[in-house]
Formats: structure tokens, C-alpha cells, sequence
């Protein structure tokens, strides 16, 4: 009999490791400390990912195309009727009243903690200054290696870091505290941002990533968050070499939680030149790598940010997107997919009334496979998340 359950029992854990499965002991985030809401989050979403992937937006609560800070309305809930599942967020300029979208800080903070209390996700990414130029992140005179630690500029980036920590101790809700995905330092294989490759070794980026989350842990206390690493699609070679590609300035299994992806480059950006059919392929192959190495890593996997500036094709969202994703469903994962903002009606990535893609986003909003905030519940408690 003990035989038969030995074999019963190694069948059961052959399955479960051959076929993508996470494990309760796969699912452990990067901070061992991490509270209760944040563990019970980061679970549930390999479990959201198993029945398809959530629709977010950046600033989506903030602002929209003919309207500002109006509370309650998003332009994504105007047409859909829900707001977005992921609300991403930005603390560039951390340092003033507001950050680098002209979203006030103290505000953001609300919107941010209504998200939770609705069961949506919140993200931020961080597109910090130049601590040796003193001007904005795009500005590539070099500086990580000068804020490490011993670098002529650490204590200025500690004052930055720490203001950082500041604002991410606020966000709690009654006592407890908001999980949070946190994405530093992203698309840093690109060279458009001062910590991007070219501007800084691949040593010192790394090095940076991991004093960072070490700082927050550590120094800070700060244990809710879940960090995600999201390198940008057009400077990956997804053809030859694509895993060492996009593990470029990788800071480890032990500080990552989200292998996430940035691609506006097989979606529809003006400098892709392939046709729409090759780009779709593209945008496959780089998904299916990603999910992959999320699988291998025993990482949650999600498309960080995409978009198509002012949405030129109006089926965007069902023929770019969700249609392509639908086709490949055994072999991509990802939890999430999240478009960036809506400031202007000509570079909007979501749709607004009286944009020509609100029909085909209703459809995308209407599939099964699409999770929006409405969608979802019980997200921060351990193995309780519905979808409807």
C-alpha cells in the first residue's frame, strides 16, 4: 500500500512540475517578511494568470482626455462601466508637490487606497531624476555608479530613496498596508534613460537594483511590495540568444518577483517597419519568452506596459492584443497587460468617448478572457480571489 502511495505521490509531483503548475513554496516573494495581504496578493495572481490577464492603465484615475482629478471616473470606467484591474502610478519628482505627470502626491495617495479598497492592484514605477546633472531621467550623463554606495553622489540618492520609502509607509488602509508592485529602473536595456545600458555597466546596475531593494527591506522596514524587473522589447533579440537577452542586467532570483516586459514595438510604434502579421508573430514570441522564464524562475509573469499612441487601428485591443494572446493561451501567462496614459486625445492609449476603438474595447472588455476591477474579488485574501 505505502508503495503504491510512493508512486501515486512521485506521479502527482512529476505532473506538477512539468506542466507549469506553481506551487505553494514557488509562489514565495523576494522579501520573506512581506505582510500577509502582500503574500496573499502575489498568490493570487499566478492564480489570475491561469484564466487569462487583467487590463490596466497608467494614471487612469488622475486624469483623461477633456477632464482632470474628477473624482470617481477613470476614462477606461466611462466606456467599460469598470475601472481597470492594474492602476499604474509614477513618483518621478517625489521631491515636490507633483510628480512627473502633474498628479499631485497627497491625491494619489487616495486614489491608491480607494484602488485597494475596490480589490484593483496598484503599480509604480519610478522615473527618477539625474542625481549628477540634476535634470530629468532622460538625460544620459552618467550617475549610477556615483550613487552606489562610496559614490560621490549615494547621499543624494538616499534622500531620494528615502522619500520613496516615505510615501510607500502612507499607503495603508486602516492598519494595514497596500501591497504594491513596485518596477524601478525599468527598460534599463535601452539607453534612453541614465541607468539604461550604455550609460551604465551591467555590474552597476545591478548592484544599484539590489541596494535598493535591500534599503527598503532593510533600512526601511518596508515590506509590501512585490518588485518587478521589466527590460523594454526593442532592444531584445528574441530570434537568437533570446533568454540572454532579455536577462540583460538580471539582479537575481532572489530580488525579482515579476518578470515583466515593456513593448510598444511589435504593437504598432511608427518606427517598427515589419508588417502588422510579422509584429504579431513578434509580440507571440516575445510573451512566449517571457512566460517561459517566468515558469523556470518560478516568477509571476505580465506585460508591464504597451500601447499604441492615439490608437490609430480601432480594433486595437481585440486584433493587437487580446486576439493574439487567445491564439497562444498554452504557452502565455501573463497576469496583467497595461497600457500607459491618456494626457492627450493624440497620444492616448486608452480608449475615451468618442475615440473610433470604443465598440472593439467594449468587446475586449467583454471577453472571458480580459479581468478588469470589477471582475475581481477577495484579491488580498489567501486563497479566496473569485473572478466573475
Amino acid at each position: 500500500m505505502k508503495n503504491t502511495q510512493n508512486i501515486i505521490l512521485m506521479f502527482v509531483s512529476f505532473f506538477i512540475c512539468n506542466h507549469g503548475v506553481y506551487s505553494q513554496s514557488q509562489r514565495e516573494l523576494v522579501d520573506t517578511e512581506a505582510t500577509k495581504e502582500t503574500k496573499a496578493l502575489y498568490s493570487n495572481l499566478f492564480k489570475i494568470a491561469e484564466q487569462g490577464f487583467m487590463f490596466g492603465h497608467e494614471d487612469t484615475d488622475a486624469y483623461g482626455i477633456g477632464w482632470w482629478a474628477d473624482e470617481g471616473t477613470s476614462d477606461v470606467e466611462k466606456i467599460s462601466g469598470s475601472y481597470p484591474a492594474v492602476h499604474g502610478w509614477d513618483l518621478g519628482n517625489i521631491d515636490r508637490e507633483f510628480n512627473i505627470d502633474t498628479v499631485d502626491f497627497e491625491r494619489m495617495k487616495v486614489w491608491m487606497r480607494d484602488t485597494y479598497k475596490r480589490g484593483g492592484i496598484n503599480t509604480i514605477s519610478w522615473h527618477i531624476t539625474n542625481l549628477v546633472s540634476g535634470s530629468h531621467s532622460w538625460d544620459k550623463t552618467p550617475a549610477v555608479n556615483a550613487i552606489l554606495p562610496g559614490g560621490t553622489h549615494h547621499d543624494a540618492y538616499l534622500k531620494k530613496l528615502n522619500l520613496v520609502a516615505d510615501f510607500l509607509l502612507d499607503l495603508k488602509s486602516g492598519s494595514k498596508y497596500i501591497p504594491i508592485v513596485f518596477r524601478p529602473w525599468h527598460e534599463h536595456n535601452g539607453d534612453w534613460f541614465w541607468w539604461g545600458k550604455g550609460n551604465a555597466s551591467e555590474e552597476d546596475y545591478i548592484a544599484l537594483w539590489r541596494f535598493t531593494v535591500d534599503y527598503l527591506k532593510n533600512e526601511r522596514d518596508i515590506h509590501h511590495l512585490i518588485y518587478a524587473f521589466s527590460p523594454d522589447r526593442s532592444r531584445l533579440n528574441i530570434d537568437s540568444a533570446a533568454e540572454a537577452s532579455y536577462l540583460y542586467g538580471y539582479p537575481g532570483d532572489d530580488y525579482v518577483d515579476v518578470l515583466g516586459l515593456d513593448n510598444y514595438w511589435d504593437v504598432g510604434h511608427r518606427s517598427n517597419t515589419k508588417s502588422t502579421e510579422e509584429q504579431a508573430k513578434d509580440l507571440v514570441k516575445s510573451l512566449q519568452l517571457v512566460s517561459r522564464l517566468a515558469k523556470e524562475k518560478d516568477k509571476l509573469p505580465a506585460l508591464t506596459e504597451t500601447g499604441s499612441a492615439g490608437i490609430a487601428n480601432p480594433r486595437w485591443f481585440t486584433e493587437v492584443i487580446l486576439n493574439p494572446i487567445k491564439e497562444n493561451q498554452e504557452s502565455i501567462d501573463i497576469a496583467w497587460v497595461l497600457v500607459w496614459r491618456n494626457r492627450f486625445a493624440s497620444d492616448a492609449m486608452a480608449p475615451f468617448p468618442g475615440h473610433p476603438s470604443v465598440d472593439d474595447f467594449k468587446s475586449f472588455k467583454e471577453d472571458a478572457m480580459t479581468i478588469f476591477e470589477d471582475d475581481l474579488k477577495n484579491t488580498y485574501k489567501s486563497n479566496k480571489v473569485t473572478i466573475k
